[in-house]
């Protein structure tokens, strides 16, 4: 088992199969709001869903109103069950915060040299680590 603290942007627990993007992240216009499929062309992440997963990106783009289509995406059951950047911004932290999604970044490792897309990773973000293993 492998534990890596991080910094709690929003708090809560939750498991899931990692889904990694190594480029940002915009919920308005790059991700469907009520099916929570990437729907952004060119993103590696295309055709992908988010819903119940540990999303791992670096950080947000884009709007403002990205926070609500977080919230949108929860209220609909399609939201990710936590996030993880490498360094998050205003929009997606206030997105995470409002929608009670588990939310960490600034980890002591790299999130993508220790995670890999489908591996089960347990995001605590009241006591402030990621375990995976």
């Amino acid at each position: 088992m492998k534990r890596v603290k991080g910094r709690v942007i929003s708090k809560g627990k939750a498991t899931g199969e990692v889904l990694l993007s190594e480029v940002p992240v915009s919920f308005l216009g790059s991700i469907n709001p009520v099916t929570g499929v990437v729907v952004e062309e060119g993103h590696p992440l295309k055709g992908k869903c988010v819903a119940g997963k540990v999303l791992v990106f670096p950080r947000g783009k884009g709007s403002t109103v990205s926070s609500y289509v977080l919230f949108q995406l929860k209220k609909n059951g399609k939201a990710p069950a936590a996030i993880i950047n490498v360094e998050s911004e205003v929009i997606v932290a206030v997105g995470a915060i409002i929608s009670d999604i588990p939310m960490m970044d600034e980890l002591e490792e790299d999130p993508f040299k220790f995670l890999e897309d489908g591996c089960l990773a347990t995001v605590n973000a009241d006591e402030g680590f990621v375990e995976i293993g």
